[in-house]
């Protein structure tokens, strides 16, 4: 095996300056830098985590423990954080909990389920000696998962944590709502519907919130009668569209692109043709909303920048004692994708 002693000779410098660019320090000019990474793609060499370990008490490796991988926001954000976390030298090994798969969404209340799975699962991070923890939530909610005195560096993705020591980094979840009906308004719509999700879910709430904020600045009052809950699934999205039929809407908002194709099959099967008699929009920019037609206008969610974000401000906190820890969420912030799916009215 090659040594770091060995790529040093090969570049003309000291064992010491390999290592400070290995290890991802700063005070190397750029042409070293790229010298010492050319010989180790070259040579194929790879660190002796074990022995690092040894010296410095550190793996370099940090933990990321998520709730479901099946979930459809969580591949997106556990890609981008361990790309980011490959940028910075550190390697990742992940776990998955599975807690939807198991028992859909019959354990968000029941402690004894959660961690059932859980405190194996930390018990292991643990016994691994990882130098921190990256959560994945499978949804947005008040997250207490971690014990109080959980001594890991931790981020929490996607949920808010109700422990000040874990900083979290969440969706703008109430921009996304207020952007939206922003945009409903300035295409001259002032009659809008709503296809909310679960009432006590915490996307729902935000963005609800963030559309009656526009909605007051657009000085159009917010009925409560054209806000209708569905399951975040097509066929409650249909079912809620036949709900807000009898109230003469010219658009209806969808907080999801998946209720979105409900309110699509429920136009169809009446002769109603989206993106000219009934304006409808979504949220989250998923696949279904290119396919459906017109395409579906909507707003995409930022899970890769959630992703990088929460790498970044984990390895900040590994790297520097004195990183600020925010007391509130981290909000990142979407952007509108517009497509054919609604009308500017005259």
């Amino acid at each position: 095996m090659i040594t770091v002693k060995e790529i040093a000779k090969m570049c003309d410098v000291s064992p010491s300056t390999v290592s400070n660019i290995l290890n991802g320090k700063p005070n190397v000019s750029e042409k070293t830098r790229q010298r010492v990474w050319d010989a180790v793609k070259e040579t194929g060499y790879q660190p002796n985590y074990y022995a690092a370990n040894m010296r410095k008490q550190s793996t370099r490796t940090i933990a990321i423990l998520a709730e479901d991988l099946g979930q459809f926001s969580t591949p997106p954000i556990l890609e981008a954080a361990m790309a980011s976390c490959e940028e910075h030298e550190y390697r990742t090994v992940i776990m998955n909990l599975r807690l939807y798969d198991k028992w859909r969404d019959t354990w968000y209340n029941d402690e004894k389920k959660l961690q059932s799975v859980l405190t194996p699962a930390l018990n292991e991070i643990r016994s691994i000696k990882v130098d921190g923890l990256l959560y994945i939530a499978g949804h947005g909610r008040p997250l207490k998962c971690l014990p109080d005195d959980f001594s890991l560096p931790t981020v929490i993705a996607y949920a808010t944590s109700e422990n000040n020591r874990f900083p979290s980094i969440i969706l703008d979840d109430e921009k996304g709502g207020y952007d939206m009906i922003k945009y409903l308004t300035s295409m001259g719509h002032r009659r809008i519907g709503i296809i909310a999700g679960a009432a006590d879910n915490m996307h729902a709430k935000e963005r609800l919130l963030g559309c009656q904020r526009a909605l007051f600045e657009e000085s159009i009052p917010y009925n409560p009668e054209w806000t209708v809950y569905g399951d975040w699934e097509r066929q409650s999205g249909y079912e809620c569209a036949q709900k807000l039929a009898q109230h003469n809407l010219t658009a209806i908002w969808c907080m999801n692109d998946l209720m979105a194709g409900g309110a699509y099959d429920y136009a169809r099967e009446k002769g109603i043709v989206v993106g000219k008699d009934l304006s409808i929009a979504g949220y989250d920019d998923r696949q279904v909303a290119q396919y459906l037609y017109p395409g579906l206008t909507t707003n995409e969610l930022p899970l890769k920048e959630v992703g990088i974000a929460c790498a970044n401000k984990l390895i900040g906190m590994l790297q520097d004692e004195d990183e600020e820890i925010s007391k509130e969420p981290i909000r990142v912030d979407g952007k509108m994708i517009i497509r054919g799916s609604v009308a500017k009215l005259n």
